[in-house]
Parts: structure tokens; sequence; C-alpha cells
């Protein structure tokens, strides 16, 4: 695998999440979460593991045609592509590690980790880069919508 700038997924400079396995067993409990769940999910990884690329291609048309949203990679209304390269990367290995990873310890730490990467915390630390300094939760929220429709395209192909 090539390495990604800032991927730091089961590395022991991560804080542990303060979200818990139990906590955690209780959101997939909310989710009304099975075990068919966890294997429908590792078998959409292996639909989507060739067409990653093509994914975060749509994913980041809808972002780049929508100036609230593309207004968080910027400094003075202007992106940094640099840095959409950079997210681009980490967003696809996320995709995969959503679908293939087990749901233990460190995938917590590592989703709270990019949890702090979206907060003033930590935003544009990884990357070195001087952007806005926090991603609002409300669109991180209703950028579920978009990424779970366009992504059954995606699991039809194969």
């Amino acid at each position: 695998m090539e390495t990604i700038k800032g991927y730091d997924y089961g590395k022991a400079n991560l804080v542990q999440s303060p979200v818990t396995m139990q906590d955690l067993v209780l959101l997939k409990k909310t989710l009304l979460w099975s075990d068919d769940d966890d294997r429908f999910l590792k078998m959409a990884g292996d639909v989507l593991k060739d067409q990653t690329n093509d994914v975060l291609d749509l994913w980041y048309g809808f972002v780049g045609d929508n100036e609230h949203l593309v207004h968080y990679f910027t400094k003075n209304g202007q992106p940094n592509m640099d840095y959409l390269t950079a997210v681009k990367a980490r967003f696809g290995q996320w995709i995969l590690d959503l679908c293939q990873k087990p749901y233990d310890q460190n995938w917590l730490n590592y989703q709270h980790e990019i949890a702090k990467r979206h907060h003033s915390t930590k935003k544009n630390k990884t990357d070195g880069v001087d952007t806005v300094p926090i991603i609002h939760y409300r669109y991180m929220t209703a950028f579920i919508y978009p990424i779970t429709a366009t992504i059954k395209s995606f699991l039809g192909k194969k």
C-alpha cells in the first residue's frame, strides 16, 4: 500500500477516542445494525476498492459545485488545491477502512482523529495549510445523504 500523508490509522500517537466500545455497541443498536450489515459492508469494500477514485471525483464535484462546501478548503475565497488533493487521498482510504477494517478501538481512535481534523482542534494542522479553521458539523451531517445516495450506483456496477 502506498503511504498516504497524514493517514495515521492504528498509530500509537493517536489519542483514545472518548467514544467507548460500549458506546459503539449502542450506536449500532440505534442504527438497527446487524451481522448482515457487517457482511454487506465487507462486500461493498470489495466492490468499491477499484472505484474509489471515481467515487471521490463525483463527491468532490459536488463539493466544488457548492461554494458553501468548497469554502472549507479555502483562504480568502481561493481553494487550496494541494489541500484538496491531500484530503482526497485520505478520504479514499476512509471509504476502504469503513468497509474493511474491524470496528475496534483502533477504528474508533482514527474516527476521533478525523473528527478533530474537521474541528478547530486540528483542522489544517495535518497538511500544514492555512484555510478556514473549522468545518461546521451541519454540513458533515447533511453530506451523509449525497454520500449514501450516490454510492448506490457504484455498488450496482458489479
